[in-house]
């Protein structure tokens, strides 16, 4: 055998078999017969002997693979390294320390041109190390890769983002800029209750395509679980640039995904660290980017945000929020006031919308945008939300015969199997008619014009009750579920309302959405009125029914009922109570 037969070379100088404890030919014969990347390096990590399958990994040159040459040269000469710039002489020191702390070394090597290589090193004989290279599209190697990918998208996952993250923190150190993003989707859960973890997974494969493509040459993008993912940035001009980064994935996960005909509307929410200033470690800064999302997702989701000092405070203050949470179900914390809504015809109160307060002992009165995420994300809300039904209906029974109650559904709610269950037990309980219960859907709600959406609806219509489309035009199904299901009313969304004297467009959306509910023979409410110019406005229009702090803030259930007692005209109401 000699250096032109592309498959064995003889050992290196100064080490022949005998001070391996090995004749050669066994040696030849062992690296031959093991059908992967194989090869042998003494205690000073100097190539001593290889096989041709290790040349074909390298793709190195007869010049390279010599017996002698160092790990540090062949790693300076061999496949660019992804995701890891250090020389191959800080590669091969920073191998040194893992053999003398292990004992052996096992590792993933992403390559640029896109393959993964598993590495391991075993003791051999006289200090020596005989190390194997997988090329993870063998089959003989799947088992490995699948050690640290994601089965379902392919993408790396928890276990490899850290190695790569850990790899690099020598380049942290030198204080290149990298950033970690960390990735939560919005709205998911809903895709896998509606239309089954079946078009969940094909959603999620998407997603990580659509990651792939948001990412720049460099960039490491992981599964991490679920609905979990990150991507570890190559070096950063700027901060910013990460945010560019962060921008393109809300963008690019915010666009419809089309799975066999359901068109899905999730989004994505975006936490970002960005070393060195916000860690040092990978664990540091993916603990960060972690708070950082959280952020994101408190602010409203389909956003992005940078990790600020005191986060970890915030998150603190969330879990606590949690726990105070369940407190607050078992001990009864939890209130409802009710905001009429006014028939512009026949001038009298017609319904009134049910809202939630939550008397915290301590905190005082909650506002429910400060605490319905945490209660969504948790679950809770579907607790909260059965009692909210019961109180709801209970309080209508006091009132006039011809004034509905109107409760808001979640998007959790609206998916929960036992939702039809629930509502009939509180209508039974009170005595209510259905008809005079009104349920209010948000848009978001409905995500996908998908059998599952419209089976609950169908449901709920043979509950006999009123069903609703909230915060009408800030969707994006909202045409395609008016033409196809019979909702009984539109609520035009404050948004518009709100600039309805000053914005001629506000104006048009306005006049549109309630001249397609007059064509449809659904009633149209506009919320959030607040001047006399915007009730008038409306009115003109021939708008059904108006809500808003103009006519009447929201009453304790007990000032309502009183109310009714006394009178039900509007310019009664607006006296007595503004």
């Amino acid at each position: 055998m000699n250096a032109t037969d592309a498959t064995m070379v003889p050992l290196a100088a100064g080490l022949d078999s005998a001070h391996l404890g090995f004749p050669l030919p066994l040696l030849e014969a062992l690296l031959d017969g093991i059908g992967v990347g194989a090869c042998i390096w003494d205690a000073d990590l100097r190539l001593v002997v290889w096989n041709s399958a290790f040349r074909t990994i390298q793709a190195a040159s007869d010049y390279v693979l010599r017996p002698g040459a160092r790990l540090a040269e062949i790693l300076d000469n061999g496949p660019r390294l992804l995701e890891d710039n250090r020389t191959g002489e800080e590669l091969e020191t920073a191998t040194r320390k893992m053999l003398a702390a292990r004992g052996g070394l096992e590792l993933d090597r992403v390559l640029a041109d896109g393959r993964t290589i598993s590495v391991t090193y075993h003791p051999f004989a006289k200090g020596c190390w005989i190390a194997l290279y997988h090329d993870v599209r063998n089959s003989e190697s799947r088992v490995r890769h699948l050690a640290r990918h994601d089965a379902l998208t392919d993408l790396p996952n928890r276990l490899m983002f850290r190695e790569i993250m850990e790899g690099a923190e020598q380049r942290i150190k030198r204080c290149e800029t990298l950033a970690v993003l960390a990735i939560d989707l919005d709205r998911f859960k809903t895709v896998n209750d509606t239309l089954g973890h079946g078009v969940g997974d094909t959603v999620l494969r998407q997603v990580a395509e659509r990651l792939r493509t948001s990412c720049r040459e460099g960039d490491f993008v992981s599964r991490l679980g679920g609905d979990e993912f990150a991507i570890f940035t190559g070096q950063l001009e700027h901060p910013t640039d990460a945010a560019t980064i962060a921008d393109r994935v809300v963008r690019q996960i915010a666009e419809p995904f089309d799975v066999d005909g359901h068109n899905i509307m999730i989004g994505a929410s975006v936490g970002i660290a960005v070393a060195p200033g916000d860690g040092q470690t990978g664990e540091t800064l993916l603990k960060n980017a972690d708070l950082a999302l959280y952020r994101a997702k408190n602010d409203g989701r389909g956003a992005y945000h940078f990790f600020e000092r005191g986060m970890d405070a915030i998150l603190q203050e969330r879990r606590a929020l949690q726990l105070s949470l369940r407190h607050a179900i078992e001990q009864s914390e939890f209130r409802l006031v009710f905001q009429p809504l006014f028939n512009l015809k026949e001038g009298r109160v017609c319904c009134l919308e049910a809202l939630l307060r939550w008397h915290h002992p301590e905190r005082g009165t909650i506002a429910p945008n400060e605490f319905m995420a945490v209660a969504e994300d948790t679950g809770l809300i579907v607790a909260i939300g059965e009692w909210v039904l019961r109180e709801a209906c209970v309080a209508a029974i006091a009132w006039p015969d011809d004034v509905r109650v109107a409760v808001n559904l979640s998007a959790v709610q609206f998916h929960n199997r036992g939702l039809s269950q629930h509502i009939k037990a509180a209508l039974e309980a009170s005595g209510l008619r259905p008809d005079r219960l009104e349920l209010e859907v948000t848009e978001s709600s409905l995500l996908a014009k998908s059998e599952a959406t419209q089976r609950v609806l169908n449901e709920l219509r043979q509950l006999g009750v009123r069903i609703s489309m909230a915060n009408f035009g800030t969707g994006n199904s909202s045409l395609s579920y008016l033409s196809s299901f019979p909702f009984d009313k539109i609520k035009i969304d404050q948004s518009f309302v709100r600039d309805l004297p000053a914005n001629e467009g506000s104006r048009a959306i306005v006049k549109a959405v309630i001249g397609l509910g007059r064509s449809l023979g659904m009633s149209t409410t506009a919320q959030g009125i607040e001047t006399v110019a915007q009730l008038d406005l409306v009115r003109q229009q021939g708008c059904t029914e108006v809500q808003g702090f103009l006519l009447s803030p929201p009453l304790p259930g007990s000032v309502v009922t009183k109310l009714f007692a006394k009178t039900s005209g509007i310019e009664e109401w607006i006296r007595r109570t503004g």
